[in-house]
């Protein structure tokens, strides 16, 4: 199996927002990250080191009116980067899951490099989409993180809170749980030949 790095380089400019971001699939969990939202920041670096993916962002946007285009550029940049990076998904593991607890927070995450864009998100305590994590960051905002990442690199995307009170902690879970999955799911397996998929395609 060829131990060539997956990369890919994407660059996004609308009336919104800059986006410029790199992604090696085949890292050791580097990142520098600089959207100018902290707490985007501290979750991203978190799915870098928690993938093993290398990740480098530097975003800028329209701050003054809201962080929203920001954050969704930044995801859409990301997940077309996956896809580019994973090419035709030759000797993929596929299917990845995880459980990351953090504190009083408990997530879990499946993913599928299935071909299919596909997100399942649930059982955030209610009033976690309206809290302001770090004072600036809409809890609205993680599920439309995972949704733009599924939509735009074709995952099937299951995330569960299963528990949790901060809503620090549980946005992090998420991220982490996600991070975990996504990096098993993209590993390389020796034993896979080919596409690992009854049709031969994902």
């Amino acid at each position: 199996m060829s131990a060539t790095h997956r990369t890919a380089t994407i660059s996004r400019q609308t009336s919104e927002s800059s986006i410029e971001l790199f992604l090696d699939l085949d890292g050791s969990g580097q990142s520098t990250i600089d959207t100018g939202v902290p707490f985007y920041d501290h979750m991203l670096t978190a799915f870098a080191r928690h993938s093993l993916c290398d990740l480098t962002i530097k975003a800028t946007g329209d701050l003054h009116i809201d962080i929203h285009h920001t954050v969704e550029d930044t995801a859409i940049s990301l997940g077309q980067a996956i896809t580019e990076a994973l090419g035709d998904k030759s000797g993929i593991t596929r299917y990845g899951d995880a459980h990351v607890p953090l504190d009083d927070a408990l997530a879990r995450a499946v993913v599928d490099i299935s071909g299919r864009p596909y997100l399942v998100h649930s059982g955030e305590p209610e009033g976690f989409a309206l809290h302001k994590i770090g004072g600036h960051f809409t809890g609205s905002l993680v599920r439309h993180v995972f949704e733009a990442i599924a939509l735009n690199a074709d995952l099937t995307v299951h995330i569960t809170v299963l528990d949790g009170r901060d809503p620090h902690h549980i946005a992090e879970a998420e991220f982490k749980a996600f991070a975990r999955a996504f990096g098993t799911a993209v590993s390389r397996d020796a034993r896979v030949t080919g596409i690992p998929s009854t049709k031969g395609a994902l």
